[in-house]
């Protein structure tokens, strides 16, 4: 689905409003005698089912009516990396206390709950919007059969299924047992008494029905919509986080044979607002953020992301949360072969001070697309000032910002209209992308016992990061000028950086901020361990900071022991981590189930919701 497609959301929001007659103002509102049932045969027609289809595209990221607050960001940046050692909460000690309980692994606390709530309703929101599109598909098929033409309709229910699974794949990943809502359920008070397993195999099922009836290429050639690969990429996600790495590989690896879907040719055209890179051969499942379309506050926009912005002394203006990690930054140090240090050097994670610009370091390019720091351009929006106002609370959140969810000035993708549009854009958000599918291949081929296959994907992957580096951004900034007097004649953005050094196997660049260096895996990997390891390294590498890192720590079975050992370090750099008592559990393995929703499960059929053990 691209960006005018979100038209159609308007146009569908319209018409589920209209029906119900003439709004009346608050004032009047109470005084006003009840108006009846919604007619849903005005909604009956085509328009209706794609408005409610569309507006199931658009559960996908949060917004203000969607999910209520930032718990239910598409991009998980609270669930997956904050709650991981990838990103700090951020922002001041004061500001979104929920965070603050998720960071610190005080999940049962009432301000916890709110976020998880919002989360819970969200997805489930989500899963509603599809069934309610299926409902309707089936309804206006029986009634006006001429209205949608066969391979139409096939298509919309492919979609629809598509997204209940991604939904309810969502939910399993947090909570794990979840109730499956079908477009037939009447009692939305269903138990959460399958097991994990049980709901993994009925988000493979929809998965599968959608396949079989997706066309080959988006419906009307909008590249955002569900087709018959999407789905077979989805499932092969499905498999391998569930563990299932015989099924996963073979799922995935048809995927990659069908060569629908590529790496793009460098790291900055992925987290982009330039147009011609959106929906690009990367995308397999991505929010398509829209701004300055006719939504008069932005609400088509980053709305998820839009408090993971430099703060008010850049040109962003706020908000300064999800900021990353000391580790997380320290991590992508290389060695003189440009490999992560972390292989070979135990002491890796020794840096404690602000990690500025500098050319004695090597460090892997992707370094500078994922995080801001001191003296280095940030984009092409200037330098990165962590005491001139970039940063909230420095002393309290550390130095750095995050970069990949922000436009490019010169992209055109900031909102002219809503609060702060400075920080609204239509960047697109990445679900599920293709380095992601293809690390998870190579985990399934270690799991294999194919070494060298998984190394030739982690190459593959190397290579590409290898392709481009942060450049000047801009030749007019007066403090890049003097700081840095080669980019007065620069004239290279972001997305557009300087290329890097090609060498056999090895690339390095040496800016006046920076000594980039990205190497290859020479020797064939012989050792299993060695190879899960270094697979791992590189999910971190190329995902960081997009929500994945701790749903990826909790599966591989090393949460407790990573996290645990990054918060006694932590706690040096960032003191407020020091009320992390006891850090990850055996109980952290879920989230707790929202209490609001057991409450309300309450008298439903089966007994209701019962909450995840330990909480």
């Amino acid at each position: 689905m691209n960006t005018r497609n979100w038209h159609s959301l308007v146009t569908g929001t319209a018409l589920l409003m209209l029906v119900g007659g003439v709004t009346n103002s608050c004032k009047d509102f109470l005084d006003q005698a009840p108006q009846g049932a919604l007619d849903l045969s005005t909604l009956t027609t085509r328009t209706g089912v794609e408005g409610l289809l569309i507006a199931a595209y658009r559960s996908l990221d949060h917004n203000n009516g969607v999910g209520g607050n930032w718990g239910n960001a598409g991009s998980n940046w609270v669930w997956g990396s904050v709650a991981s050692d990838d990103a700090y909460r951020g922002s001041s000690a004061n500001d979104q206390p929920p965070i603050a309980d998720v960071e610190v692994y005080h999940w049962n606390t009432g301000e916890a709950d709110t976020y998880l709530n919002e989360k819970w309703t969200g997805v489930f929101d989500g899963v509603a919007r599809c069934n309610a599109t299926l409902r309707l598909l089936a309804k206006v098929l029986q009634e006006k059969p001429s209205e949608i033409s066969a391979s139409d309709a096939a298509s919309i229910k492919g979609e629809a299924l598509f997204l209940r699974a991604h939904f309810e794949f969502e939910a399993w990943q947090m909570w794990g047992k979840v109730p499956y809502y079908f477009e037939d359920d009447v009692d939305y008070r269903k138990p959460n008494n399958m097991s994990s397993d049980s709901v993994v195999k009925l988000i493979i099922k929809d998965l599968d029905d959608a396949r079989a009836i997706l066309p080959s290429a988006p419906r009307s050639g909008q590249a955002g919509r569900a087709t018959k690969f999407k789905a077979m990429a989805y499932k092969g996600r499905v498999q391998v986080n569930a563990g299932q790495y015989a099924a996963g590989r073979a799922t995935l690896q048809e995927v990659v044979d069908s060569a629908k879907f590529a790496l793009e040719t460098s790291f900055d055209h992925v987290w982009t607002g330039f147009p011609q890179f959106a929906n690009g051969k990367e995308t397999i499942l991505a929010y398509n953020a829209s701004v300055n379309d006719g939504q008069p506050n932005g609400d088509n926009g980053n709305w998820g992301e839009r408090l993971n912005f430099p703060y008010s002394g850049s040109p962003f203006k706020c908000c300064g949360f999800h900021q990353p990690s000391q580790n997380l930054v320290n991590f992508f140090a290389v060695d003189d072969s440009g490999l992560p240090t972390t292989l070979t050097n135990p002491n890796w994670n020794a840096n404690n001070s602000n990690f500025v610009a500098n050319t004695t370091v090597a460090v892997d390019p992707r370094l500078d697309w994922t995080v801001g720091r001191d003296h280095v351009p940030y984009k092409d929006w200037g330098l990165h000032e962590s005491g001139s106002g970039w940063v909230r609370d420095a002393l309290y959140s550390g130095p750095y910002s995050p970069k990949k969810n922000v436009h490019e000035k010169a992209s055109g993708a900031q909102s002219k209209v809503g609060w702060q549009p400075e920080q609204l854009n239509a960047v697109h958000l990445h679900i599920f992308r293709y380095a992601d599918l293809l690390l998870e291949l190579a985990e399934a081929e270690v799991q294999a016992g194919n070494l060298e296959n998984a190394r030739t994907i982690v190459n593959q992957i190397r290579a590409r990061a290898g392709q481009m580096a942060q450049g000047c951004g801009t030749t007019t900034d007066s403090l890049v000028k003097a700081k840095y007097p080669t980019c007065a004649t620069d004239p290279s953005l972001a997305g557009m950086a300087i290329p890097m050094i090609h060498q056999t196997n090895l690339d390095s660049l040496r800016t006046p901020w920076a000594l980039y260096r990205i190497g290859r895996y020479t020797t064939p990997w012989t050792d299993q361990q060695f190879a899960w390891t270094a697979v791992q390294l590189e999910r971190r590498l190329e995902l960081a900071m997009e929500g994945h890192r701790f749903f990826d720590l909790r599966r591989w079975g090393i949460a407790d022991t990573t996290i645990n050992s990054y918060i006694n370090v932590e706690q040096a750099r960032r003191t407020y981590l020091a009320v992390a008592v006891g850090g990850y559990a055996a109980r952290h393995r879920e989230y707790p189930i929202p209490s609001v929703q057991i409450d309300l499960s309450v008298g439903g059929p089966g007994g209701g919701l019962v909450q995840n053990t330990g909480w």
